[in-house]
Order: structure tokens, then sequence, then C-alpha cells
């Protein structure tokens, strides 16, 4: 037992000096396996330290077990950020409405830069009811949105051309879609085309929001519950969408209900 005393300082200084090469290496190249390792590493030599009886290490490790719990939150304070924010209602909430926002953005661009080209489209925005019925006779497409892709499948002289494209939560389903067409004589007058009617007759049969470009006015039409509205401009374009596809959280419309009973 007197010979393990007598060489007890060298284990310690062998075992601190690989610590401090393992510490050094880490910070020099970090990975998330190394921090696991790190963190067994730690633990098993903190247990070994106190089985074997070597206070001069135990009391390094408890120190330095000190300082890293704060040397943690300092140094992964982005990326406990990042995982704190998925694990939050509100965060995720902004970005739910930053990436429709985005969509948004992007949709009343390449709508509006082909009705200033004069490209004829028709744009079927599916709400709460299914488009299934239309899609699976049409061309496939199941990509996600972009404005590149949109004005490739209306351009002129394009196999897909003629139809409409389904838009499904940002996903292009579906292009040459055809749908049916509308006999409102209230709403259909001389000089609205097929797409117009296409547009206005889904309108009709679901609570889909269509939109219209007219290849000979270069004018831009939404299609809702019936009703064709012609001549919209841009912020009206975004503001109409926004209003259909983005409503205010439930959560805060309950609170307003419940105050609104409260103060009754």
């Amino acid at each position: 037992m007197g010979i393990f005393h007598t060489i007890t300082p060298f284990i310690e200084v062998m075992i601190i000096s690989v610590m401090l090469n393992y510490v050094l290496s880490f910070f020099w190249n970090t990975k998330s396996m190394d921090l696991v390792l790190g963190f067994l590493a730690f633990f098993l030599i903190l247990g070994t330290s106190s089985w074997l009886d070597l206070p001069v290490l135990h009391r390094i490790m408890v120190l330095i077990g000190n300082v890293l719990v704060i040397a943690i939150f300092i140094l992964f304070q982005p990326e406990l950020r990042v995982a704190l924010s998925k694990l939050s209602l509100k965060g995720r909430r902004y970005r739910e409405m930053t990436e429709f926002d985005k969509f948004l953005d992007q949709l009343a661009s390449s709508v509006y830069k082909m009705a200033e080209k004069r490209i004829g489209a028709l744009i079927a925005l599916e709400n709460e009811d299914s488009l299934d019925e239309y899609s699976q006779k049409a061309v496939l497409l199941n990509a996600r949105f972009s404005p590149e892709l949109l004005e490739t499948v209306f351009a002129i002289n394009t196999p897909l051309h003629d139809g409409a494209v389904i838009v499904r939560d940002q996903i292009l389903v579906a292009a040459a879609c055809i749908l049916p067409l509308s006999d409102d004589s209230s709403q259909v007058i001389k000089s609205m085309g097929t797409r117009h009617r296409a547009g206005l007759g889904l309108s009709h049969a679901t609570d889909a929001l269509v939109i219209v470009i007219s290849e000979e006015s270069g004018g831009v039409s939404i299609a809702r519950e019936g009703i064709m509205t012609r001549g919209v401009k841009i912020d009206r374009f975004k503001g109409i969408l926004r209003s259909v596809f983005n409503p205010p959280p439930r959560a805060t419309q309950t609170k307003f209900s419940l105050l609104e009973w409260l103060k009754t």
C-alpha cells in the first residue's frame, strides 16, 4: 500500500496531462461526439479519483465541474438557443408565419410577372376541401413551390401550359388540371375566357381560392366562393390570400372571446 501512495502523484500527473491534451484538442476540433465522449471521460475520471482516493485529482475535477456548467452555456449558446426555439410555441408560430410570408411574396411576384408578360395562368390554392379529384387526373408534380417552376409550367408552347396548377401547402401538386366550367350568368360575361369560367367553376364546387391571369389583358382575377374579383392589384392580392390562408391563432381568438364574455 505504501508503494501505491508513492506513485500516486505520478498517476495524477499522467491523468491530468491526458485531460489537458484532450480538452485542448476538443476546443480545436469541436464535434458533438467529442462532447459526449468528453462528458463520459469526465465522470469516469471523477469516479475513479474518488474510488482510488486521489485527493488532488478529485479536487481538480470538482473545480473543473463547477466551471464546466457555465462554460457549456457560453460556448454552446447558439446551439442551445436553436434547441429552445424549437420547443417554444411562439417561436414555431413566428417561423411558420415567416415561411408563409416568403411563399406569399414569391407567389405574388411570379403572378404579376406573368401578368406583365401577358402569360395566361390558372392557379388553384387548396383550402379545406380536397382537390384530389382534379389532381389525380392531371400531371402529378409534387414539387416544392418556386417561382421558377411555376413560371416554367405556364410558359407558352409548353405541354403543361393549358389547364390549372393545384397548390397545397406550398407544394405544386399537379399541372394541366381540368376544372369544371361555370355557367353562372350573374358572374360570367362575354369578355371572360375559359380560364375565368374554370376558376369560377372550381370556386363554386370547393372552397379553393383560384387565381386567374388573363392572356388577353394581363389582368389578375381571384375567384372564391362563387365570386370573381377582377383587376386585383398586388397589395390587395396579398391581403386576400393572407386573410384566407393565414388567419389569427385560435388561442388569441378564444382569449378575445372570453374577455368579451366577461365584459357582458
